[in-house]
């Protein structure tokens, strides 16, 4: 089998399993062993969903990975019917594979204009003109296949980034003039914190991540100058969930975003 036909293959696989709400027991190929490969799964496997594309998730490489890989960040898409609006209070069910992999994490949630012109920012300044909003939020990680972040970064970039939806809270009050590493985060479940942290430990934060995922869209030829959201990185750290639990992440004085998860069944 080609390289190119053991793509379509994964590919084929994971958009099979999350179509049909079923885990894999095991990773469905030959696992990438690196971003060229593991992007080449997601683009084919963003062929074959076809489902609208509202925005992307951006995760962080760790060390020894981000050197061997030439990277420190990722990127999958966040579909659309997987978005859920949660502004004043709402507490949605958000689904997740069972059997699979399942996480929750706080994040802050900044949107690109339409209109962006495809120019990569070179600083934050730059990075904050390119934004019309910003928001608090959770990011649902959640994939079929169990180990699909233990197994490495482009086992995760292979199955869309392990993402599986987005609860968009109330709108970041001053966001333009925000300072994120003053902003603590806590994020708890079913009641008991699971982590506290700022946007500090976070590279170079929620604007840098927009750049990278700008950057990484360009190059793969993906045009968002409709507008894209950003979820750019997870605050607290990824903490696993499973079906039945509540989550809730608190952004200091600028409110608190929450969810159910729930196990996804078929249509």
């Amino acid at each position: 089998m080609s390289l190119t036909e053991q793509a379509k293959s994964i590919a084929g696989a994971f958009v099979a399993a999350r179509r049909e709400k079923r885990a894999l027991a095991s990773y469905p190929g030959e696992a990438p062993s690196d971003l060229d490969a593991a992007y080449a799964i997601q683009n084919l496997a963003l062929e074959l969903d076809g489902r609208e594309v509202a925005g992307w998730k951006v995760g962080r490489i760790n060390g020894p990975d981000d050197a061997r890989l030439g990277a420190n960040r990722l990127s999958g898409p966040i579909f659309a019917d997987s978005v859920v609006d949660a502004p004043s209070g709402e507490v949605p069910a958000m689904p997740v594979f069972a059997e699979g992999f399942a996480a929750a994490e706080a994040e802050f949630l900044l949107h690109v204009a339409a209109g962006w012109n495809g120019e990569v920012p070179g600083d934050d300044a730059g990075t904050l003109a390119v934004l019309d909003a910003v928001h608090i939020g959770i990011e649902i990680a959640s994939s079929p296949y169990p180990g699909i972040n233990a197994d490495g970064p482009p086992v995760t970039v292979s199955d869309f980034g392990n993402n599986a939806g987005l609860v968009i809270g109330p709108v970041l009050e001053g966001w333009q003039s925000a300072d994120f590493n003053t902003i603590t985060v806590r994020l708890d479940i079913d009641g008991e914190t699971a982590g506290e942290a700022t946007t500090a430990t976070m590279l170079d934060g929620p604007l840098g991540a927009v750049r990278f995922l700008l950057a990484n869209l360009s190059a793969r030829g993906i045009d968002c100058s409709a507008g894209t959201w950003v979820s750019t990185g997870a605050v607290t750290g990824v903490h696993p969930v499973s079906p039945g639990q509540a989550v809730a992440a608190a952004f200091a004085q600028h409110g608190t975003v929450c969810c159910t998860i729930a196990a996804a069944v078929p249509a």
